[in-house]
């Protein structure tokens, strides 16, 4: 039986996400996202078309690289300005009942005390459907004006990383066991304290002694993402990720890294299918490949590669406007995405990428790879993307939105439900049910968080734990 097809739209509270200059397109509305009718429209075409989430990216900083400046990215909007993601989520769980929401934060530049509260909370009012995408953040930039003279090593902040999620998991897990909460009006009693646990996490980059502010959530733990995919990005997605994001120019070379992250979860003790992987792509799709085609052409004519250099800037570190454009990319490591000039450098050593080339490229969908054509086409390419690639599905950027998810939507959903390649209706309730199945709402036991499960029962509870020392 061929595998279903997972589908995730990726987007971000910006005007200019993957398609640098496309928010100029008469189809755009991606300059009314400042709006709640902007983001509930949106939630709405993707719960007709069945996807399992919504992928919201995000950066605490701005790109000023390319150029040694902000200037190009302000005037094209290209993820600037940005809001915050978390912030629509409630008006778009309202109106929708299935779709998940994965919302990026960046874990450097935060506390896990009241992040763990802010993701719990939203769990409970999306009843269940909420992922976590963690980050470690790339840019100097978000460095600076977070009060770092420099950017944190790449290495290192993967090691805060660690840290930072063992403190979730002990505050989403642990800290409140099964039962704690009572809602005995007869008695009076809303919870035990018994059965309410201070954690006493005591860390090198943490200290976090109490007991968790918020009730277990439908989920405990929200769905977990992560898309590094440096040696060091992948080990952390091996231990923590259920669904990992990736990159790729071709299916082959993308299941090179799909088997190295699926090694990692097995040398973590998880099994090789508890990772869910999305490859990044986007969609041009029309009645026929003519029409598709025409399409493609008219995006074009309003992409913008100054935006497109500008991200290239941010993701890489690398300037290329001190470059002449026919100069061809050589990789260099650097502490921004390291993954990112890879299947522009080493990946293919048969394809030199030269600076116009990549700065097209990232124009027309950023990091992803083009499928235009009638929805047999896209259809076919996205099976032979998830077959050859070793994938479980695709995170769907756009060019116009929601033109392009409802493009999809129309015409490419029924085509892979027609060759049962795509989901007909809803499995559960939870984003975690969406790709593990209905029933699964909490963490598989081989996930690391599952470690931390009734961890704490027997031990110094709220009931005998003096309040100040809760507080410390």
């Amino acid at each position: 039986m061929s595998k279903r097809i997972a589908l995730n739209a990726f987007d971000m509270t910006c005007v200019g996400h993957q398609a640098p200059g496309l928010w100029k397109h008469p189809r755009s509305r991606a300059d009314e996202y400042n709006t709640i009718e902007y983001w509930t429209d949106v939630a709405q075409v993707l719960e007709k078309g069945l996807f399992d989430a919504l992928f919201l990216a995000d950066v605490v900083g701005y790109y000023d690289v390319y150029q040694n400046s902000a200037a190009p990215v302000i005037r094209d909007a290209t993820q600037i300005p940005v809001n915050d993601p978390f912030m629509q989520i409630s008006a778009m769980a309202a109106v929708t009942k299935h779709l998940g929401f994965g919302v990026t934060s960046a874990i450097t530049y935060e506390q896990p005390y009241p992040l763990a509260r802010k993701f719990a909370t939203l769990d409970h009012l999306t009843k269940g459907r909420m992922g976590f995408n963690v980050v470690t953040s790339y840019l100097k930039s978000a460095a600076e004006n977070h009060g770092l003279t420099e950017q944190i090593s790449h290495d290192e902040r993967y090691e805060i990383a660690e840290e930072f999620m063992e403190v979730c998991y002990k505050l989403w897990e642990g800290s409140w066991e099964d039962g704690a909460v009572k809602r005995d009006r007869v008695n009076g009693v809303f919870a035990d304290p018994a059965l309410v646990h201070p954690i006493q996490h005591h860390g090198k980059y943490f200290d976090v002694p109490g007991i968790g502010l918020t009730e277990p959530s439908p989920q405990r733990t929200p769905l977990i993402f992560q898309a590094g995919a440096s040696s060091r990005g992948r080990a952390f997605a091996g231990r923590h990720a259920e669904a990992v994001f990736v990159g790729g120019i071709r299916p082959d070379l993308t299941r090179v890294v799909t088997d190295k992250l699926r090694d990692e979860a097995e040398a973590s003790g998880r099994n090789r299918e508890d990772l869910k992987i999305f490859a990044m792509l986007h969609v041009i799709v029309d009645e026929t490949d003519a029409k598709a085609e025409q399409k493609r052409r008219d995006y074009e004519r309003y992409a913008d590669t100054d935006g497109a250099l500008g991200l290239v800037g941010g993701w890489s570190g690398l300037d290329l406007g001190r470059y002449d454009e026919n100069d061809v990319l050589e990789y260099i490591k650097t502490d921004s995405i390291q993954s990112f000039l890879t299947p522009f450098t080493t990946a293919d050593p048969h394809k030199k990428w030269t600076i116009k080339e990549v700065a097209k490229h990232i124009s027309m969908g950023g990091m992803g790879v083009p499928i235009v054509g009638s929805p047999q086409t896209v259809a076919d390419e996205l099976e032979r993307w998830i077959d050859e690639g070793g994938l479980d599905g695709i995170n769907l950027a756009y060019h116009v939105s929601p033109g392009s998810f409802e493009d999809f939507v129309e015409w490419v959903v029924p085509e892979l439900q027609k060759r049962g390649r795509y989901r007909t209706g809803y499995e559960g309730t939870t984003l975690r049910e969406n790709l593990y199945g209905k029933g699964q709402t909490k963490v598989l036991g081989t996930h690391p968080a599952a470690a931390f499960r009734g961890a704490y029962a027997g031990r110094p509870s709220a009931a005998d734990t003096p309040a100040r020392q809760l507080a410390l």
